[in-house]
């Protein structure tokens, strides 16, 4: 019994060193990725030339395609956790029986997103009119966009739950440079935010590279639907925290479009680029983190959990500090330094610090299933967003209200959170 007992650690602690080797170079991989995002924002903020069109252009991408993914993104969590849970338990028969269900689930799920694509032909003057969008056909190429990213979820979902982080990480920097050749070549000729938008879309042509692996996942296995009990409470949970991630990370920009003026719109949106560039580019960390701790909540594991916790920390303060004393040159290299944008950086910065932070310990909460503290996170992210919805009608307000609603949510969870780790919470994943 002890020799199996051992073994058992030995593989564990095997697993656990190559999962965090690949997500450390995915974390690696995705700066360049970011520097390929921010050269694309350098050719669209230096080809929209007509004021209010470089906000636009962002934020049609990030606040309402962002709001538009958000049932894709839940779907997605949740079937990532299933897959990490199933691969590291060894459970090969339960893993391919739900990779078969989920390519079942997909099918439909795309079968329905058409139909209610056609369905949003109806909606889309009313989209346009709720968001302040000037032009109907940018809602129109936002809805496509977001339909042909469909599958792009479940290449996501399979990457993160069976930890190919390095093919994750390689299908990230093909999707960008996609991005980044075929914007540069569109805005030459269509300098408009329905081209920034479309450059986007096509980046989804880089998950078809899984292909490549496709043996990997297509084996002879019973057909297991992931829709039990379970995964349905799971789903809930799931909604509740990639809806926090939404409305701590994104909402703001559509408060921006509805409210401010062209020209301090465009201002907002260069000086939030960068901000909100210092969540993201450790947001591979969270990856990482969410798939081991979907596995393992004890021991060596625990450690390395809090290491990674320690490294995204000090990568958020650490950009924060460099933002702070490089702000002109970065927004000089997109080609849209104004000393209001200068102005507004060291405020949305540090309130995407407390953003990263609460998204690590939204991340943690969901991974371990600690039901209070998850469902507290998405309402504490929907508070936020209707905070900054009524106070933040002007820059100036929006701006001062954000780190403080931003820190007072952080100090909330962070209390709770210790709470639960102090009070025996950390249990394995039900088997």
């Amino acid at each position: 019994m002890s020799r199996l007992v051992s073994a058992a650690t030995k593989t564990a602690g095997t697993r656990t060193g190559k999962l965090l080797e690949s997500g450390l170079i995915l974390s690696a991989a995705s700066l360049l990725t970011g520097l390929g995002n921010l050269a694309f924002q350098a050719v669209i903020g230096n080809q929209l030339k007509e004021s209010g069109e470089f906000s636009l252009a962002n934020n049609t991408l990030n606040g309402f395609m962002g709001l538009l993914g958000l049932p894709l993104a839940i779907v997605t969590t949740a079937i990532t956790h299933y897959i990490a849970r199933f691969h590291f338990s060894g459970d090969d028969a339960r893993l391919q029986g739900l990779l078969a269900g989920c390519r079942k689930f997909l099918f439909r799920l795309t079968l329905v997103g058409s139909a209610l694509a056609v369905a949003a032909v109806f909606l889309a003057q009313p989209l346009s009119h709720l968001f302040n969008f000037p032009r109907i056909s940018l809602t129109f190429m936002a809805l496509g966009c977001v339909l042909a990213g469909l599958w792009g979820g479940l290449v996501t979902a399979l990457c993160q739950g069976l930890s190919w982080f390095k093919r994750l990480a390689l299908i990230g920097f093909l999707g960008v440079c996609l991005r980044l050749a075929f914007g540069w070549f569109i805005m030459l000729k269509y300098p408009t935010a329905e081209m920034v938008v479309l450059a986007t879309g096509v980046m989804a042509l880089a998950n078809l590279v899984l292909l490549y692996w496709r043996k990997d996942l297509v084996r002879p296995a019973p057909s297991v639907s992931p829709w039990n009990r379970e995964f349905v409470e799971f789903l809930i949970l799931s909604a509740a925290c990639v809806g926090g991630n939404y409305c701590f990370i994104q909402s703001d920009q559509l408060v921006a479009q509805k409210y401010f003026p062209d020209a301090a719109r465009d201002a907002y949106s260069a000086a939030g680029v960068f901000a909100r560039a210092l969540p993201i580019t450790v947001a591979p960390l969270l990856t990482v983190l969410f798939t081991h701790r979907s596995t393992a909540h004890t021991g060596d594991a625990l450690r390395e959990q809090l290491k990674l916790i320690g490294l995204f920390t000090a990568g958020l303060v650490g950009g924060l500090i460099g933002l702070l004393v490089l702000k002109g040159v970065c927004l000089k290299a997109i080609g849209r330094y104004t000393p209001e944008s200068a102005a507004m950086i060291g405020h949305l910065a540090t309130t995407m610090v407390f953003v990263g932070l609460l998204q690590a310990l939204g991340m943690w909460a969901l991974a371990s299933r600690w039901v209070k503290i998850a469902l507290l996170y998405g309402g504490l992210g929907f508070a936020y967003w209707l905070t900054l919805f009524f106070l933040g009608k002007t820059p100036a307000t929006l701006l001062h209200t954000m780190p403080v609603a931003a820190g007072t949510a952080f100090a909330a969870l962070f209390t709770f959170w210790l709470f639960a780790m102090r009070g025996g919470k950390i249990q394995p994943p039900p088997q």
